[in-house]
């Protein structure tokens, strides 16, 4: 190894998301990364093209921490004890009425307790907990409001094509040059 690292010497330079390096423009970065797994979804699972169009005000719908409820398509934001501060079906937001129906009069999400011990992934929910996620929150919201256009029943069955999604677009040999 030399003993110099010039920048003059590389032709590609990676950064990390967790802004150690460098100042992301997250805008643009959570663009491309939507737009990617969208992509991906059209193009090889068949879904409505419409999830390529965003428009500036569709991503107030993303903020950190929150979890999809993958048994009935609904995204939550949980208080630290676990209690349903807000929740959407989809991207619709679901009212108070609404949120004790599927979550009871002291609105508590049922999986809380294994999130909070383990901070893993369940087959349950997934945790959108950094910025590098959210473009997948504000795509699983758009995917459960498709599902009921087209009149499917939401179930967990559109996670895995999200995980397809994910899988295809970050799988080292898209990294690779071309003929090598």
């Amino acid at each position: 190894m030399t003993e110099y690292f010039s920048l003059a010497d590389s032709d590609v330079i990676g950064f990390d998301l967790d802004h150690t390096l460098c100042r992301y423009h997250l805008k643009e970065t959570s663009r491309l990364i939507y737009e990617s797994f969208a992509r991906y979804l059209v193009e090889h699972k068949g879904y409505d093209k419409d999830l390529l169009n965003l428009t500036p005000a569709t991503w107030d719908f993303c903020f950190k921490g929150l979890v999809v409820d993958l048994e009935d398509g609904n995204l939550v934001k949980l208080a630290e004890d676990g209690t349903v501060l807000r929740a959407t079906h989809g991207t619709n937001d679901l009212s108070t009425e609404d949120i004790i129906k599927h979550y009871g009069p002291k609105r508590e999400w049922g999986h809380f307790n294994s999130l909070n011990t383990t901070f893993t992934r369940s087959a349950k929910y997934y945790f959108y907990d950094n910025y590098f996620d959210l473009p997948g929150a504000l795509l699983c919201g758009r995917v459960v409001d498709m599902l009921h256009k087209r009149g499917n029943e939401v179930n967990s069955d559109f996670w895995k094509d999200m995980v397809a999604a994910i899988e295809h677009n970050y799988k080292t040999s898209a990294f690779k040059a071309s003929g090598t």
